[in-house]
């Protein structure tokens, strides 16, 4: 699967090849903050298959935790387009990013539901987990 996306500005336009290893929304507090309130959708897209094709995303990562993300957005418009985390071979990608948002197909479990909002809409029959789930 070859997915292609950029940011609301246009600067910054991106290249994600392969299978997706994930598709889920996360209720964590910190997407909360990312999204403005809302679950977060994503897709875990292998690392090695992620490339910008225009423009250097700007990087934040928190200094005070311990094993923090690092998170990669625009920084003309503010988007944020993916999350690297420490040690996974993959690339949290943001789906509102995507140039066919309809590619994703809907998330297929929801994850760190210990810190979902009461207007946080999760499918009856979609797989919840309070933090990860479980390695296979």
């Amino acid at each position: 699967m070859t997915l292609e996306g950029g940011c609301y500005c246009g600067k910054l336009r991106y290249r994600a090849e392969g299978e997706p290893m994930m598709k889920a929304q996360c209720h964590c507090r910190e997407c909360q903050y990312i999204t403005g309130g809302a679950p977060n959708l994503f897709m875990l897209m292998p690392a090695q298959g992620f490339s910008y094709t225009s423009g250097e995303p700007k990087q934040f990562t928190r200094g005070d935790l311990e094993q923090p993300v690092t998170r990669e957005f625009c920084a003309d418009c503010g988007t944020h387009l993916i999350t690297r985390r420490p040690g996974l071979p993959a690339v949290v990608l943001k789906i509102g990013t995507l140039d066919e948002p309809a590619k994703f197909g809907g998330p297929k479990l929801a994850i760190y539901t210990m810190d979902r909002q009461d207007f946080h809409v999760i499918p009856e029959q979609m797989p919840q987990f309070e933090g990860l789930p479980p390695r296979r």
